[in-house]
């Protein structure tokens, strides 16, 4: 449910041309100059959705160019079991329901095999928050794909287990202390079960963390669609631990439920000032313009978010920004060089849970939301429309409204089934190529850190830089 704004709304006159109240808005985008949320409140109640639309689309090719990013990838979702019944999600069962699964380790070679040989570059798994499976399942599930792979002489990269999954294993393995004590010596607890467990899934073969669970950073709003799940100050530590740890991560926004459009701007800001705070761990100074070297002698931890938060706002939008995936240490980025890659808006779909009295957001609102989102968070270099969600077609438009990625070709996805498909939602590499073509833009493919891909059938390999 939207709220209303207390912006004035645009005369008749001025919805028959453009809004002029976006002029300032206009030269800050130009400039690269981070956005306030009073400007985003602007962005969301303007008329003139045509000129935000344009503003998102000179950004996207200010860092990207004509490219448009995807990738060969597989989904595993391991178990749908959950020990949460969160009121947007039909993809949850409870143990001894019929719909109810969890795979074994022969299930998961047979997808890391059937992966390699279709020449995926990612495996993306996720699941349920399982009450019984032991912590070592997960660490198991992440070798046996790496395992696979490498027999296959392939370099597939597992992105696998939300932050809500990763305070879950932390709580099995019984190192998640702290988790009801106030202020930084219950923080300081918190984190280091989350570190634990992030460094054995990462001595396993874990490559990167997907950004699900994130929902939306509002108490209010979590209390009453997702009761029980982290909040924001949970999800983001786990992300920022991941990052102290090299591991990149992605971030979702799930909008249009019972949310206000506030809401999501605030979220949008809680994320850019984490964003700021791993920058500047990679040596990224206020203006973004250098080419960073690495952030040596820095303590790890020394910054925190928001109240706490002392990195200074670094905008990648800027003229003459460098991107952090475009830069070559030897190949690769420096020790600690985990950073949020992309942000997904993601559309909440009624159908089937407790929430499907409300009625999801429209296409102009996903087309706004989307836009907004890439001319917010200016120190994300990424903004991808996932089709799956959005639909093949509202990608393609999306990649002239602020995103520059589609993800990839997927196969089998078991959350959220739009307009009555199947969990076997598959596109080829031929029909991504003809709807990014058909977009405007240039297919560029890519790995799960973003670099692009050189492929020889379905053998592959990451460009040099």
């Amino acid at each position: 449910m939207m709220n209303a704004s207390t912006i004035e709304p645009v005369s008749s006159t001025a919805r028959r041309g453009v809004d002029r109240r976006l002029d300032a808005i206009r030269a800050k985008v130009d400039a690269g100059e981070r956005l306030t949320l009073a400007d985003g409140d602007m962005l969301f109640v303007t008329h003139d959705i045509w000129s935000v639309l344009e503003m998102a689309d000179s950004v996207r090719r200010r860092l990207h160019g004509k490219a448009a990013y995807y990738n060969i990838n597989r989904h595993l979702n391991y178990s749908n079991v959950c020990a949460l019944s969160c009121k947007f999600c039909e993809f949850f069962a409870k143990a001894g329901d019929e719909k109810a699964y969890t795979r074994d380790m022969d299930y998961v070679r047979v997808q890391a095999r059937e992966a390699v040989e279709a020449g995926a570059t990612e495996i993306h798994s996720v699941g349920g928050l399982h009450p019984t499976l032991p912590f070592s399942y997960y660490t198991d599930l992440v070798s046996a794909i790496r395992d696979e792979a490498r027999a296959a002489c392939s370099d597939l990269h597992v992105k696998a287990f939300t932050a809500v999954e990763i305070v879950h294993l932390a709580r099995i393995a019984k190192v998640y202390k702290g988790a009801s004590a106030a202020g930084e010596e219950g923080r300081a607890a918190r984190r280091e079960g989350i570190r634990w467990v992030l460094t054995r899934l990462k001595e396993a073969g874990l490559g990167s963390l997907p950004g699900g669970g994130a929902e939306v950073f509002d108490d209010r709003v979590h209390d009453e669609a997702f009761k029980g799940k982290i909040r924001s100050d949970v999800w983001l530590d786990v992300h920022r631990v991941a990052h102290e740890l090299g591991l990149n991560t992605n971030a979702t926004l799930l909008y249009g439920h019972v949310e206000s459009r506030r809401d999501r701007l605030v979220h949008m800001d809680m994320l850019r000032c984490a964003q700021d705070e791993a920058l500047a761990r990679l040596g990224y100074a206020g203006d973004a313009t250098a080419v960073p070297g690495g952030a040596e002698g820095d303590e790890p931890g020394h910054l925190g978010y928001r109240n706490e938060h002392k990195a200074p706002a670094i905008t990648l939008t800027k003229p003459g920004a460098v991107l952090p995936e475009r830069i070559a240490f030897g190949g690769h980025l420096p020790p600690a060089s985990g950073y949020y890659q992309t942000i997904i808006p993601l559309p909440f779909f009624p159908d089937g849970c407790e929430l499907e009295h409300l009625p999801g957001p429209g296409g102009l609102e996903n087309y706004r939301t989307l836009a907004i989102a890439r001319l917010m968070l200016d120190n994300f270099p990424h903004v991808k429309a996932f089709w799956i969600m959005q639909t093949l077609p509202m990608a393609q438009v999306m990649l002239q409204s602020g995103a520059d990625d589609m993800d990839g070709t997927v196969v089998w996805y078991d959350i959220t089934h739009v307009g009555g498909a199947s969990t076997h939602q598959e596109v080829n590499v031929r029909t991504l190529h003809k709807a990014i073509r058909d977009a405007g833009f240039e297919p560029v493919e890519r790995d799960t850190l973003y670099r692009r891909v050189v492929r020889d059938g379905k053998r592959w390999w990451v460009e040099k830089n």
